[in-house]
């Protein structure tokens, strides 16, 4: 059985179970004096949870043991000189096993000793399906009747099922936690591996990124040069074109929709800026790459510029742009959210609209402006695709806006891209480059609360 339709199933015990509890309890409760300790739904429930949790455990651990037991089972089955190959030829050789099993090669006839495995591992897949839907079925179904037979009017279903549910929000959360950990171990590990073939001082302070490197050693190639200062310095121009034009933009925007502009026009105004936010950055890539980027290069010829087509200049304005729905919605949010006694005080004791914006509304939503801020430097700092299509892949140190840069995100997809090595410096460099980024944004945030303590007014 497929995993959605056991899933269904599991999920269709579930409601079998919350009708069959809560009926149990109805049912009880009709005959006999005592009142139900809670109500019929939070029985049912109790039943429906009895059903469901077991029976997804055990899905879940099948689902992750059940790779590693059939690969392991699939070696043992192999002959001796297809399985003690070296672990990177015994690897090529499970895939290939894997794809002929699952109909991926086409071709001429397959090798006698891989047809035999296929047909193996298709058989410990199919035995594992069986095995799995009959345990995970029956652990459902045997939950159900246990559940229900707990159910009594005297039963606390309410209590147990609310701790039930605060349970499972609790390990949602340490999963996030574990997520976000295990995240920041993987990046620091690999970047280890990095530094032990390229120097931390040539990373972070050389001048020159050029990360081909040979794969083998009787192979012609670069040695490579892992200088990373050309890449921060092209994400840092492009961030900053950006943010030149999304934050006055952006901001000005949320002062006229929140002080100065009538219902009915912030109501229509407001949903038409946010549409921008919702456009694939994709498209804004093509926009920038055969409209903006043409256009300044012929403006700038106009008037003697020398500017290439793949510029800084034309992803910054693109990107600035998408990012403005991000500053204006937040922002116009934080002011709206500032009392309306602080503007009715100000304009009693004098000030007119635009001091009082000045001098009262801007500086008390200040804390909630400067978060806006910062998640949209976060979301320009980490923009990759309108950067490969507009400012290209060359990564050129320089400060000149109509110049073509590149960014790290571009060249952490770029590093990535293809069959490569997880040995060799060159893929390594993506996760120093990751891990960069994310010692910037965490930075970035720590920076913002700082700004928001610093800041932050209490109203009654």
């Amino acid at each position: 059985m497929a995993s959605a339709v056991l899933l269904l199933a599991v999920v269709l015990l579930a409601c079998l179970g919350y009708w069959l509890g809560r009926w149990r309890v109805v049912g009880a409760a009709g005959g006999a004096a005592v009142k139900p300790h809670s109500q019929p739904g939070f029985y049912g429930a109790y039943v429906a949870l009895w059903c469901a949790v077991p029976a997804l455990a055990v899905w879940s651990g099948w689902q992750l043991l059940q790779a590693p037991i059939i690969e392991s089972l699939l070696i043992g089955a192999l002959p001796p000189e297809v399985a003690n190959l070296a672990p990177s030829r015994l690897g090529l050789a499970l895939n290939d096993i894997k794809n002929l099993a699952t109909g991926n090669i086409a071709g001429a006839a397959p090798d006698p000793v891989m047809a035999r495995a296929a047909a193996t591992y298709a058989a410990l897949g199919r035995a594992s399906g069986i095995a799995m839907t009959v345990a995970v079925l029956g652990i459902g179904v045997a939950g159900l009747m246990l559940g229900r037979r707990f159910v009594t009017p005297r039963l606390a279903a309410r209590n147990r099922v609310e701790r039930a549910i605060e349970l499972v929000l609790g390990l949602c959360s340490m999963l996030a936690v574990l997520t976000t950990i295990g995240i920041v171990l993987s990046l620091i590990f690999e970047a280890i591996r990095f530094f032990d073939k390229v120097s931390i001082f040539e990373f972070l302070f050389g001048l020159h990124w050029s990360p081909q490197t040979a794969i083998r050693a009787d192979q012609v190639g670069s040695t490579g040069s892992f200088g990373a200062v050309p890449l921060f310095a092209g994400t840092a121009l492009i961030t900053l074109i950006a943010m030149a034009v999304a934050v006055p933009v952006g901001l000005m925007a949320a002062i006229y929709m929140s002080e100065y502009a009538g219902p009915r026009i912030r109501a229509s105004a407001k949903p038409l800026l946010e549409i921008l936010a919702g456009v694939p950055t994709v498209v804004y890539g093509f926009f920038a790459a055969l409209t903006v980027g043409p256009f300044i290069r012929e403006y700038g010829e106009m008037i003697g510029l020398d500017v290439v087509t793949e510029s800084a200049l034309a992803a910054g304005l693109v990107m600035g742009f998408m990012i403005i729905p991000r500053v204006s919605s937040l922002s116009d949010d934080v002011i709206a959210a500032v009392p309306p006694a602080l503007r009715e005080g100000s304009l009693a004791l004098g000030a007119t609209r635009s001091e009082t914006i000045r001098r009262v509304v801007l500086p008390a939503a200040l804390p909630g402006i400067v978060s806006a801020i910062l998640l949209a430097v976060s979301r320009a700092i980490g923009e990759t695709m309108i950067v490969v299509m507009a400012a290209g892949l060359a990564a050129n140190l320089t400060a000149n806006p109509l110049q073509a840069v590149t960014t790290v995100t571009v060249q952490i997809v770029t590093l990535l891209i293809g069959d490569q090595e997880f040995d060799s410096a060159k893929t390594l460099a993506a996760f120093a480059l990751a891990l960069v980024l994310f010692v910037v944004t965490l930075v970035l945030n720590v920076v913002a609360l700082r700004v928001v303590e610093r800041y932050r007014e209490a109203y009654d």
